[in-house]
């Protein structure tokens, strides 16, 4: 039997974001992204925001901008648009010498003879081009002379082509006779194909048969007569703009001069008839337009069309990167053109940017509320919630005499279930999971080994308990404007996140409400208080927080009501019977009256109550103590950067101090 083999070849992946490669760490954006949220921007500007700053170690939009910018000034300072006429004066000077020297050399000419051409040679039109047509019809007596004056023929030719087709100037290079007639039947049947294009006549065999034949000349390999179109346009319209960039003066000369460009007139008339051609499928491309070249390089017509093409691309992702036009994505971006002009590394980071935002985007994080504004959903919410209580737990372990915040509950009462065990945990273990997870690991690295199977500490699953005591929580925090205008927006929002996260994933039995007071009070969810923006508002209306805080607890009686205050000013402002909210600065008597009986209110409930006073504030502080007295609460007056932990910690202590009467085990 035959057995034939199949070669396989071997390649980088093309096909889009590489399947292998892992997912994007998207932890840091969607804290940068929550920050901005929390200090009262759009889920959507935060996220606009992050992917225009870039993160620790990763260029951002605008530093991706600010290169694209740099490196179109370096190429305009770099470079001068003359140096087709400096080659060309320069094969002249040597023709001319050349000639001069064979004339002195040559002892058989006629002395007549001599002087007359001599006489031509010194009396040639000080314009390049003008001398190099003068010299069309010359005699040369130097082959060296002949040479070089043929050299500039055929420079002109391999020019004007490497203005139209990149490449063309090296390719043509000691062209023959031959090769330069494949040329012009190359532009005769493209432009017979282009023709045929414009008015609708031509098929996908004329294109096909075009390419069998001259593919050789396009070594991009368009797969379509439209793609080889927008490679063309691209090309010719940038050197229109070259020769727009010119003087006048130079312009004048290089036109002149292309008509000895091979020496063949029928090349430009093929060339002139492609442009209109190209002009007229491809009016969008940019035909007019001109740059500002002011360096000591000078660049021929090939690798100025190049320089040209490089500055219109170098625009187009300016544009792409300013993601400043309808329905704008990061998947907009030409990540090949961006590697071409920057480097692999600026891609790299260009890809991971949109696959960032494309995480964040369809991948849940984001999502359209009932009034069709993008929030931050509560699968982003739970995440940030995690890192945030990590931050705290951090905090609170370097306080003298604090455990980690990381215990499951207060107590011994299992929950039936479990979670990995991580540094600290002092619970028991799961023995059935942690044994199921070894197994399962170890069939997969490839079964049981000799020495019998061996635990890992990734395998290890602990089982969470639950205080015996369950609590109703409210925290109520102050949303007046002082709040944001002393810095205390954003860690008051931070703070209500972790506490939320907490009583959700390790205080399940427990129940939390988020109380805001401003002029008024009102209870919010965590994503609507997330992306509370500051507000001009006066009003320190803690008698209505209170009120919804006792109405909270009555819909709980049999939890121990827990009752955590943060504010930063003494109440302004308290209900009135018809429901008005009556404010008045300096404190109004019948304000505090209002306030401090539904305080009391609460306190005769057994409520256990915590002041959280932010600033120094002497009437405030007085105030606080003052209540706290009230209610045999407590008052803690945090930095505002430790007003996370300070809360977490109290509740932890309060949840605790109503599972053990003796109050110690803290």
């Amino acid at each position: 039997m035959a057995i034939h083999k199949r070669s396989a070849r071997y390649g980088r992946y093309t096909g889009g974001p590489d399947p292998l490669a892992p997912p994007v760490d998207l932890a840091e954006a969607l804290e940068a992204v929550a920050q901005d949220v929390m200090e009262g921007y759009s889920p959507r500007h935060a996220l606009q925001e992050f992917l225009r700053r870039g993160g620790r170690n990763r260029d951002g939009l605008d530093d991706l901008a600010r290169r694209v910018q740099q490196r179109r000034r370096d190429l305009l300072s770099r470079h001068r648009l003359d140096g087709t006429l400096d080659e060309v004066k320069k094969l002249l000077d040597t023709a001319t010498l050349e000639e001069r020297k064979q004339l002195a050399r040559d002892a058989m000419m006629d002395n007549t003879e001599r002087a007359f051409r001599e006489m031509q040679l010194q009396n040639l039109p000080p314009s390049t081009a003008a001398a190099v047509n003068e010299l069309a019809s010359y005699d040369w007596q130097s082959s060296a002379a002949r040479e070089a004056y043929d050299r500039i023929k055929d420079l002109l030719g391999r020019e004007v082509l490497e203005q139209r087709f990149a490449g063309m100037k090296q390719a043509l290079e000691s062209a023959t006779d031959e090769d330069r007639e494949a040329v012009n039947e190359m532009l005769r049947d493209l432009n017979e194909l282009l023709g045929k294009h414009r008015r609708g006549e031509d098929t996908e065999a004329d294109f096909q048969e075009f390419m069998a034949r001259h593919g050789q000349f396009f070594p991009d390999n368009p797969q379509s007569v439209e793609e080889l179109v927008d490679a063309l346009a691209q090309r010719a319209a940038a050197a229109q703009r070259l020769l727009q960039s010119m003087s006048p003066e130079q312009r004048e000369e290089l036109m002149r001069l292309s008509a000895q460009a091979f020496g063949s007139p029928e090349l430009m008339a093929q060339l002139s008839e492609l442009d209109a051609t190209l002009q007229a499928l491809r009016p969008g491309e940019d035909w007019t337009g001109s740059e500002r070249f002011e360096g000591q390089e000078g660049l021929g017509l090939g690798d100025g069309t190049g320089v040209l093409q490089d500055i219109a691309e170098l625009d187009e992702l300016s544009e792409q990167l300013s993601q400043s036009y309808n329905g704008s994505r990061l998947d907009d971006l030409d990540l090949d053109a961006l590697a071409r002009q920057l480097g692999e590394n600026a891609a790299v980071s260009a890809r991971t940017l949109a696959e960032i935002e494309r995480a964040m985007q369809d991948g849940g994080y984001l999502r359209r509320g009932a009034d069709g504004d993008l929030r931050l959903s509560p699968q982003a919410m739970r995440r940030l919630g995690k890192s945030l209580l990590r931050d705290t737990a951090r905090q609170l372990s370097g306080r003298q005499g604090n455990r980690d915040t990381r215990v499951a509950g207060a107590a011994g009462e299992q929950t039936g279930s479990s979670r990995q065990w991580e540094f600290g945990d002092a619970e028991p273990w799961d023995v059935t999971r942690t044994m199921t997870n070894a197994i399962r690991r170890t069939m997969a690295d490839g079964g049981v080994p000799a020495r019998g199977l061996r635990l890992a500490v990734g395998d290890i699953e602990v089982s969470e308990t639950e205080a015996r005591t369950q609590a109703a929580v409210v925290l109520l925090v102050d949303v007046s404007f002082s709040m944001a205008a002393e810095g205390r927006w954003v860690p008051m929002k931070r703070t209500a996140l972790a506490l939320h996260h907490l009583v959700s994933t390790r205080f399940r039995g427990d129940r939390l409400q988020l109380i805001t007071f401003g002029r008024y009070a009102q209870s919010m969810d965590i994503g609507e208080l997330t992306a509370l923006p500051a507000l001009r508002e006066q009003g320190t209306n803690l008698h209505h927080g209170l009120l919804l805080a006792g109405r909270f607890f009555r819909r709980h009686p049999s939890m121990q009501p827990v009752l955590l205050v943060v504010t930063d000013g003494e109440p302004t402002a308290h209900l009135l019977p018809d429901g008005d909210s009556w404010f008045n600065w300096p404190p109004d008597a019948g304000t505090i009256r209002a306030t401090v009986a539904e305080l009391d209110r609460l306190g005769r409930s057994g409520v256990q109550t915590t002041f959280f006073r932010l600033g120094n504030d002497p009437g405030l502080e007085r105030f606080i103590r003052r209540m706290a007295q009230r209610v045999d609460g407590r008052v803690v007056a945090p930095e505002v950067g430790d007003l996370g932990a300070a809360v977490v910690g109290e509740y932890l202590r309060a949840h605790v101090r109503s599972a053990y009467a003796d109050g110690d085990w803290f």
